[in-house]
């Protein structure tokens, strides 16, 4: 039977931009549908909050629209509930119409290379979630006394983390990077940053603005060997001919900088390309990364692969942040993709296996947990919207079984259990709370970033009340 889509129930499972975009695009297809949205974090956000680099406050700003669609009616914030642990999925199944998730990918690729964790070596996603005050990494520490790190990767969150890596402290005080890590970074010792890239600059998956802010780090040279710019026939046919303004303007501050050389600025970000890391070499910690120059040959789809030479040298680095890429996570009760490291779906349909034509009745993926770690915030958009328009044909249709509870009778289970959920209202307590401690140090915030204390000041406000 079909359900009316005003009498619609639907959990959304993920509180990034991913989830956000879907509640927005039920909101303006469905006036009236009952939406709870579930996070583990006494926060919302997601990766806006989490993984988005404090000195790009414009990026951040799009929250404001997400205060918008929390603002609704019907909607609903459950944070502090993790599914898997707090609640399953088969609850969720019973308590909802239909179930979307938006969890992202967050667990970062491995480089699978000797020595890959010996002490000073990290992936990125710890460096972001410490400078950005997540629960889950507020505590990491790294060795800012070293004198050099490499960074392997080159897409954005390769050049957020050499950015901020290299950046004066005094100049990320008036953002919202963790105080912790503020401090830390005001005592490095960090003077150069080795970026690692397996194939050639065409190739690069940054974009240009955040390349471009590289070179406009005070006191820090932008190092690019021109050899690296003799471009391979596929690569330079591309570049000619396919007319990728991203590519295109990459390119041209890679030549840029390859034309200035040294300023002799006091400390540098050196670009090493068509590389790939063999082995980590140290006594204990990292001391030498150990490459080998790749050649780049046709994969037969148009493009270039990177195939290993017999050239090796070795770059002496302190630390390491590898940035090569995320996957998802495996979900209690649904399928899982473990070579794309997502949810086998059909155009955000959860399928019973990759390939299969047999959807899971009633659940829905949307974000990277459904198309893998690739678009920007923006791109979610479009994304959730398209798993929206699916979940509503099968409503209307009758493809989804009516839940036999209801989210209340879940509110209930949850209690029963002693798990201690937070509100939008208590949400709107910490981020006033965060904003006043910011005021008091001339900062626009300062982050709580224990959970405990999360749940300590949202429990003295509802006394308060």
């Amino acid at each position: 039977m079909s359900i009316p889509l005003t009498e619609l129930r639907v959990a959304i499972i993920g509180s990034g931009p991913a989830g956000f975009y879907a509640a927005e695009s039920l909101q303006k297809a469905a006036p009236g549908v009952q939406i709870t949205m579930f996070d583990r974090l006494p926060t919302p956000f997601g990766l806006v909050r989490g993984g988005v680099a404090p000195d790009h406050p414009k990026i951040k700003s799009v929250s404001r629209v997400f205060d918008r669609i929390a603002s609704q009616p019907g909607f609903r914030f459950v944070g502090h509930v993790t599914v898997g642990e707090d609640l399953s999925h088969e609850q969720l199944r019973q308590h909802f119409d239909a179930v979307i998730y938006a969890v992202g990918a967050e667990l970062d690729r491995h480089l699978d290379i000797p020595g890959e964790f010996l002490e000073g070596s990290h992936s990125a996603t710890e460096l972001v979630g410490w400078y950005n005050g997540h629960p889950s990494y507020a505590d990491r520490r790294f060795d800012l006394a070293q004198q050099s790190a490499a960074v392997i990767g080159i897409g954005n969150v390769a050049m957020d983390t050499t950015r901020i890596l290299l950046t004066p402290a005094d100049q990320l005080a008036g953002t919202d990077l963790a105080a912790t890590a503020l401090a830390e970074l005001g005592t490095s010792r960090l003077n150069a940053v080795h970026i690692l890239a397996r194939r050639g600059p065409v190739q690069a998956a940054c974009t240009t603005p955040e390349l471009k802010e590289l070179g406009e780090i005070p006191g820090v040279d932008v190092i690019v060997d021109p050899a690296d710019l003799d471009l391979d026939p596929i690569s330079a046919r591309h570049l000619a001919e396919d007319h990728d303004r991203t590519t295109e303007n990459n390119i041209a501050l890679f030549r840029h900088w390859a034309e200035r050389g040294s300023t002799d600025a006091p400390r540098r970000i050196v670009f090493h390309f068509c590389v790939s890391p063999l082995e980590l070499i140290g006594e204990g910690r990292v001391a030498v990364l150990r490459v080998v120059r790749n050649q780049l040959v046709p994969d037969g789809r148009g493009s270039v692969r990177a195939e290993p030479t017999d050239a090796i040298r070795e770059v002496p680095v302190g630390l390491i942040f590898r940035s090569v890429g995320y996957r998802g996570t495996a979900i209690a009760g649904l399928p899982f993709d473990q070579q794309r490291g997502i949810v086998p779906n059909a155009s955000g349909r959860v399928v019973e296996s990759p390939g299969s034509a047999t959807f899971v009745r009633g659940v829905y993926v949307c974000g990277w947990i459904k198309r893998g770690p690739h678009g920007i915030i923006g791109t979610n958009k479009t994304d959730a919207a398209e798993t929206v328009d699916h979940l509503l044909a099968d409503a209307v249709s009758g493809r989804l079984a009516p839940a036999s509870g209801s989210p209340a009778l879940l509110d209930q289970e949850l209690a029963d259990a002693g798990v201690d959920v937070t509100t939008w209202a208590d949400w709107v307590v910490l981020d006033q709370a965060e904003r006043d401690r910011g005021a008091q140090a001339g900062r626009p915030r300062e982050k709580i970033v224990s959970v405990p204390e999360m749940l300590a000041a949202i429990h003295a406000a509802r006394a308060a009340r």
